[in-house]
């Protein structure tokens, strides 16, 4: 006599508890400020449309007006976010390397203190802060409205680092240091930017990615030209 085996029932997968509407928000708003700041860092701020964030984010245009109510709206917020993380790392270094070394304080380290935090996060290989870090060059050679723009979100920590800079050289004229600041600013968007123009310049023996040999060379270029306003 034949018997027939009976195969055992695959068991049904339980389905997933629905996400909490907290968290489904959270989730749907990341995403938005992570497709927009990669559109604007790309095509700038008038170039992009909510409409075109919406696609590629996956969500209706209306979805957009409801969080942000425009566009520059949504623009401020996206660039808010990583500015407060970046303003707390370095206004941290700032503080600890003036505590650790207070009066034995030097230009070199005062740089190093001030910029290592931002050049660390991007050479982390994150495509989001190299977004950022293409926005924010991008901002700051903005005339009509740039300017506000670093100001609001930027001001305090280049503050502290200007008057670290003023503790370490007392007798260097004001007017010097901020010349100094505006020259480390313009070297230091221009490398945020990366245009890829120093590849091809030197046939790819330097490229705008290396942001760890990006602030080991301005260290050195800067550290040399701050001594050199001092003497002047």
């Amino acid at each position: 006599m034949t018997t027939t085996e009976t195969k055992p029932r695959a068991k049904a997968k339980a389905k997933a508890p629905p996400k909490p509407k907290a968290q489904r928000r959270e989730e749907t708003t990341t995403r938005i400020l992570d497709v927009a700041e990669a559109l604007f860092a790309r095509d700038g701020l008038h170039g992009v449309t909510l409409k075109a964030v919406a696609k590629e984010a996956g969500v209706d245009t209306a979805l957009l007006h409801y969080y942000f109510d425009d566009k520059n709206r949504l623009f401020s917020t996206v660039f808010g976010r990583r500015a407060e993380v970046v303003n707390k790392l370095r206004l941290d270094s700032l503080d600890r390397y003036e505590a650790e070394h207070s009066d034995a304080m030097t230009v070199r380290g005062a740089i190093d203190a001030f910029l290592r935090p931002l050049f660390v996060l991007f050479d982390n290989g994150d495509p989001a802060w190299l977004n950022y870090a293409a926005l924010v060059a991008q901002v700051n050679n903005t005339p009509v409205w740039g300017g506000d723009t670093m100001h609001k979100h930027f001001d305090p920590v280049i503050e502290r680092f200007i008057g670290v800079l003023k503790r370490i050289a007392p007798e260097t004229p004001e007017r010097q240091i901020y010349w100094f600041y505006h020259l480390l600013s313009g070297s230091l968007t221009l490398s945020l930017a990366q245009t890829g123009r120093i590849d091809v310049l030197s046939g790819g023996l330097c490229k705008s990615s290396e942001m760890g040999a990006i602030c080991d060379a301005m260290e050195a270029v800067f550290t040399g030209g701050f001594e050199a306003i001092r003497r002047a």
